[in-house]
């Protein structure tokens, strides 16, 4: 007999219950449903199992799936895999990107792992390679991490000290699979009604190149009185979702769209064997900090943009 009641539907769960063949099986996920006579569990992998109650021998609620440590070194370097730029250049393993100067993610440096030469020296590279495309100098750095202290002490200073940082949060997929609220539609190509609603106006010329260009991305979208009324992105680097670009309508914000993006690409991202999820989300914007938060997203890391400070007078 189950130990459990409607009132535990969202909270994670442990069934034992008996198979066909008369074996019992354990299965854990997140409680979806409980009517009469059966029970729903989502799997992380978003599978849903649907389950008589009169075959379930034990069951109760558990903790919820705590997060586990994050290696940051490797996140900073699958968030740059997960939205790649237009172009792309190295110096040793420091990553540079440049696409028109549309987002400082796309056209930045990136120092993460060697640089195989003196700081100093792959600096100056960047400096070039920026300057050949009219392009200011900027590096992306987490805070606190020794190559920006380096950098720092090199002259750069924070390009946008107006700015609050840039927080990159993560989280299980346990936290975000629940069933959407709204019908979520998942496509691998973007069509003019999804740029339409992720744009205000006309999208960046290097829009479709930085949006389209990761191995394995797809486009979340929400239709509302015949109309595209919220979008998002996701991303698949190895076991982790990236989602980005989301956006709702204002005139059809405060309905949980944003949350339904996020849990459709979810649900996609565990049919591919995902398993975790980050975001990149500015700390002023406090309705996204909500939602994110709200469904269990956690800081990984901080990250600001320093570029070259102004040469010392004479």
């Amino acid at each position: 007999m189950s130990g459990l009641s409607a009132r535990d539907i969202g909270h994670r769960v442990v069934v034992r219950h008996r198979l066909p063949g008369g074996q019992l099986t354990d299965v854990i996920g997140v409680l979806q449903a409980y009517d009469a006579g059966w029970l729903v569990v989502r799997h992380s992998d978003s599978t849903p199992y649907r389950i008589r109650l009169e075959d379930v021998s034990a069951a109760k609620r558990i903790p919820p799936m705590p997060l586990r440590h994050v290696d940051v070194e490797q996140l900073f370097l699958t968030t740059a895999l997960g939205r790649p730029a237009a172009e792309t250049s190295y110096v040793g393993q420091w990553l540079l990107r440049a696409s028109g100067g549309w987002t400082g993610r796309a056209n930045s440096l990136l120092p993460a792992g060697d640089p195989e030469m003196p700081v100093s020296e792959a600096l100056k590279r960047a400096e070039a390679f920026y300057a050949e495309r009219d392009l200011p100098p900027l590096a992306l750095v987490r805070l606190d991490s020794p190559v920006a202290q380096e950098i720092k002490q090199l002259g750069w200073v924070d390009a946008r000290p107006e700015q609050s940082d840039v927080l990159v949060l993560h989280a299980t997929l346990d936290h975000l699979n629940a069933e959407p609220a709204h019908e979520v539609a998942i496509r691998d190509k973007p069509d003019a009604a999804w740029y339409q609603a992720a744009f205000e106006g006309t999208p960046p010329a290097a829009a479709p190149a930085v949006m389209e260009g990761a191995p394995k991305a797809v486009f979340a979208s929400i239709e509302l009185d015949g109309q595209v009324v919220a979008v998002g992105r996701g991303s698949m680097t190895g076991h982790w979702l990236g989602v980005d670009a989301v956006r709702v309508d204002p005139t059809y914000r405060r309905r949980g769209l944003a949350t339904a993006v996020l849990q459709g690409l979810a649900r996609w991202s565990g049919q591919q064997g995902g398993r975790r999820s980050y975001v990149e989300v500015l700390e002023e914007n406090t309705a996204a900090m909500t939602t994110y938060t709200n469904l269990g997203y956690a800081v990984a890391y901080r990250y600001r943009y320093l570029t070259v400070g102004a040469a010392p007078s004479r």
